[in-house]
């Protein structure tokens, strides 16, 4: 188990154009502006839609949520909001998908148990 967190970015087709985050480690405050700044290089890239795809994640902390949710903010245009869904979770173990869970973050951004699942549903709300 590593404590540093590594991104791995990749794209990939859905009913729309999505990038791929893979994230292992630990998502903490040392790592949640790696986390935003990734996040901002690719919308600045033009990526519109993200997939964080959390199977590999040893941890969350409450600075890792914060930086989640900035994400959401990055790729969530207000005129969109509760409308259609830019940012999707997937593949998240049990312990993080109960943290995210009890702290109501999942009323807004889905997760999905996959990350082939959570691509099928990108789209199908524009």
């Amino acid at each position: 188990m590593t404590t540093d967190l590594k991104i791995i970015a990749e794209q990939a087709q859905a009913g729309v154009p999505v990038t791929v985050f893979h994230l292992s480690g630990w998502l903490d405050g040392q790592s949640e502006e790696q986390l935003l700044e990734a996040a901002r290089e690719a919308h600045n890239e033009g990526a519109r839609y993200l997939l964080v795809d959390m199977s590999r994640l040893d941890t969350v902390t409450s600075a890792g949520i914060r930086a989640l949710q900035k994400t959401y903010q990055i790729y969530t245009p207000k005129e969109d909001r509760f409308k259609v869904i830019h940012l999707r979770l997937c593949g998240a173990p049990p312990q993080i998908h109960n943290v995210l869970g009890i702290t109501g973050f999942l009323h807004n951004i889905p997760m999905h148990a996959s990350a082939e699942e959570a691509l099928q549903a990108f789209g199908k709300d524009a």
